[in-house]
This record gives C-alpha cells, sequence and structure tokens, in this order.
C-alpha cells in the first residue's frame, strides 16, 4: 500500500490539481490518500468533511478509484502536516502551495517552505508556478 497525505487547503481548484496529479501517478500498487485540512481557527468546530476542497478532491480520487481518508487539526499547520504523515507512516506528501506575490515568487508559501526544509518524506508540490491568492 503505498501512502499519499494530501494537504487540502480552501482553494477547491488547487485541490482538484492535487488529485488529479495523484490520480496520474504510476499504479504498481493501491494508493491510500489521507485528505487532511488544518484549521488555523475553528471556533465552530467545523469537520475535515464540511470543507468544499476536500470534497471536491475526494471526489475526484474515489472516481479514479483511489482510497480516500480524511484527517484534519488545529494550529501550526507544518507541524500538524508532518506529524500527520509520520502517524500514518506516508510514503508521500502532497501540497498545493498558495500563489505567490511578484516580489515573494522566490520562495513557496511559509507552510509548503517549511514543510519542505523539516520534512525527511518525499513531496509533491503541485501549482507551485501559477499566480494565485497570497499566503
Amino acid at each position: 500500500m503505498y501512502r499519499i497525505l494530501a494537504a487540502i487547503g480552501t482553494d477547491e481548484e488547487r485541490a482538484l490539481e492535487q488529485a488529479r496529479a495523484i490520480a496520474d501517478l504510476p499504479k504498481g500498487e493501491e494508493i491510500e490518500v489521507k485528505l487532511f485540512h488544518d484549521f488555523t481557527d475553528n471556533p465552530s468546530g467545523a469537520s475535515v468533511h464540511q470543507v468544499a476542497a476536500v470534497r471536491r478532491a475526494a471526489e475526484h480520487l474515489e472516481d479514479a478509484g483511489i482510497e480516500v481518508g480524511y484527517a484534519e487539526s488545529s494550529g501550526d499547520a507544518t507541524e500538524a502536516i508532518i506529524e500527520t504523515a509520520e502517524e500514518l507512516d506516508a510514503d508521500l506528501l502532497c501540497l498545493a502551495p498558495r500563489g505567490r506575490s511578484p516580489t515573494g515568487k522566490a520562495l513557496f508559501g511559509s507552510v509548503t517552505q517549511q514543510v519542505l526544509l523539516e520534512s525527511d518524506r518525499p513531496v509533491l508540490v503541485i501549482g507551485a508556478g501559477q499566480a494565485g491568492e497570497a499566503e
């Protein structure tokens, strides 16, 4: 079983790009994808299942025959992504950074950059060259 942790934000199009990239990976063995969302502020107690971007990614992955699971946390996103990857024993992390301003193009978004620097697992970065909302 090849385990992927896909950290999904709130942007539905980026989430769909992640799902497409995962579905396009070579199929040597079964793939299990854990869709992860970190709530930096969640006073209403929302669930990962309520995030439209997560639902959209799940739909695409399930249509591709890929097993989907869910995880969520609140707090520091970088720390939560790395800890969840360790708990899952993920073979790959999949991130889609937010777009960058012209002055920030030399760097990924802060969470993506920190995960790249701190994780000892392979990281697939989707859409890093596209402009979008600033992080």
